[in-house]
């Protein structure tokens, strides 16, 4: 034990300084949801983006405005298949990776018409300090699960944060659902939602949590959380990676902005 107290003291802190200070998030390097240009688009791109989609992430668009894209970041899977089939292309490599949005419709260009969704009421100053999350795999393939493992190593150290996970619905302010809510989740789901006090929220994590993600549409696949509960905060990805996670509980808290408006990345 002493040596390793020793280690600790010589290396010192090993948490990031981000986000509420200058410092590594921990994505040097990685590869992002590709970014959409717009100004580069033909008719032989966009059909090529669009038929290397696994995911209809991307649809090819005629009309009198011409030729474009329409890009559902809530489906994006970030396989990077629509890069490759089109060098120089409207889709291009991006380490673009703070996507949480507080409304599903905000991560397409061009969003299909619907209802506006039900929102719970965004927390109050009281949950900035101090947040609870109870966690449910509705069916995931554990890809989300692993980078919300990563977030209680030293590097992340979510508690900093005060986010902490709870085992328990009771105590839970906030319901953070992995997966496409495969039937059989359905019922442990929406209990788990009942079993939590209010006021409450949902976060969906994960393009599977989103849309349904590559399992949208199948037997034994749902179509993301929202078909079910009202959800406050989409982090889509495949799987987001923790500084994703982070950004979106912030957000959700008011204490992080928001990237992405209209399909868009940007500051």
């Amino acid at each position: 034990m002493a040596i390793w107290t020793f280690h600790s003291l010589l290396w010192g802190k090993a948490s990031t300084r981000w986000p509420f200070h200058d410092g590594d998030p921990g994505q040097e390097g990685v590869l992002g949801l590709p970014r959409y240009r717009p100004e580069r688009v033909t008719a032989e791109t966009a059909r090529a983006c669009a038929e290397a989609c696994p995911t209809e992430a991307i649809r090819m668009v005629e009309d009198s405005e011409g030729v474009r894209l329409a890009v559902d970041y809530g489906r994006c899977i970030a396989c990077q298949r629509c890069v490759e089939a089109a060098p120089d292309g409207p889709m291009e490599e991006s380490h673009d990776w703070a996507f949480a949005v507080r409304f599903r419709d905000t991560l397409a260009t061009d969003p299909e018409p619907r209802e506006p969704p039900a929102m719970n009421a965004a927390p109050n100053r009281r949950y900035r300090r101090s947040l609870h999350i109870r966690h449910v795999d509705a069916g995931s393939c554990n890809g989300c699960e692993s980078e919300l493992q990563a977030l209680g190593n030293p590097f992340y150290n979510l508690h900093r944060l005060g986010i902490f996970f709870t085992p328990s619905p009771r105590f839970a302010d906030v319901l953070l659902v992995t997966g496409p809510v495969t039937p059989a989740m359905k019922a442990p789901l929406l209990e788990t939602w009942e079993a939590m006090p209010g006021p409450k929220w949902v976060v969906a994590t994960g393009a599977c949590a989103v849309s349904g993600g590559i399992m949208a549409g199948g037997y034994a696949g749902g179509r993301g959380v929202e078909e079910w509960l009202p959800v406050d905060v989409h982090i889509p990805g495949c799987p987001p990676n923790p500084a994703a996670i982070i950004q979106g509980l912030l957000l959700l808290q008011g204490r992080l902005s928001q990237h992405v408006h209209g399909g868009r990345y940007g500051d």
